[in-house]
């Protein structure tokens, strides 16, 4: 069944190597205001993801996301980000990227093209249906991550999908389809734009709204946060004399270095 790819229709914009430099900087930007917009009118498709990867979560899975490309890209770096922010363990939110590691600095020629690959990288991870995976494609046409996906339900894995084309092969295939209807691009099919935009949006949405739900942030605070360099030390310091209601920086450092996080140690010393 054939559809209307949105993302490869003409931008709404000519002659762009004739626009002065503060045209072609209004014109983008002005594109980009509309993708929020966009990822409003989905927010109950979203929330739905998030409730089921939660139940899988809390009773012991994974979360993978899998793409190829920009989309890959994202995944990974939303991936990479749980750990030190919500002090999750490494391996338990997972970006697949179509070509691999090298495929994260290099495009990797017709890795995404592939209908064997995407599953072999998912099982490589020991993938199973305590899981759910989130296949990322702009298109909705990738064969990497549709055949993934396709294998998913076949093995009973609960699968979402972050999409830019309604009706898609790849949201014909997931459980949860995230369709983000963002337009034409500024440059004609340049999926990195705001079709990346509005994926990297959704991921926010998806792992911050995950972690909440899993008890990763207290107030506002990054209260498992990992202490990995000088500024979320200094951060978590802050955090120490704010709820212990310290005076000492120095005292409160000491503390936060014995203990490891701002939870523990808030924990630890209320059982002086």
């Amino acid at each position: 069944m054939s559809f209307e790819k949105i993302t490869e229709q003409e931008s709404r914009y000519n002659n762009l190597e004739k626009m002065s430099l503060k045209e072609v900087l209004t014109s983008i930007n002005k594109e980009d205001k509309t993708v929020p917009l966009a990822i409003e009118r989905i927010i109950p498709q979203i929330e739905k993801l998030v409730e089921a990867i939660v139940d899988k979560m809390l009773s012991g899975g994974r979360l993978f996301y899998i793409g190829a490309g920009t989309s890959g890209r994202l995944g990974i770096v939303d991936a990479s980000e749980c750990p030190p922010t919500f002090g999750i363990p490494y391996g338990l939110v997972i970006g697949v990227i179509a070509g691999g590691e090298k495929a994260i600095t290099n495009a990797v020629e017709f890795a995404e093209d592939s209908e064997e690959n995407g599953w072999q990288d998912l099982q490589s991870y020991g993938v199973t249906d305590k899981d759910c995976v989130i296949g990322i494609a702009a298109s909705g046409t990738t064969p990497y991550v549709i055949s993934a996906l396709k294998e998913c339900k076949t093995n009973k894995i609960i699968t979402g999908c972050i999409t830019n084309n309604p009706g898609s092969p790849l949201s014909n295939v997931a459980d949860f389809a995230i369709e983000v209807e963002v337009g034409p691009e500024f440059i004609t099919g340049s999926t990195r734009m705001k079709s990346g935009t509005s994926q990297k949006l959704v991921l926010n949405m998806l792992s911050t709204s995950i972690m909440l739900q899993l008890g990763r942030v207290e107030g506002n605070k990054m209260v498992h946060m990992q202490l990995t360099n000088e500024k979320l030390v200094d951060r978590g310091v802050k955090m120490v004399m704010e709820q212990l209601k310290l005076d000492d920086y120095n005292k409160a450092k000491e503390l936060l270095l014995q203990f490891g996080t701002v939870k523990k140690t808030v924990e630890r010393h209320a059982q002086y």
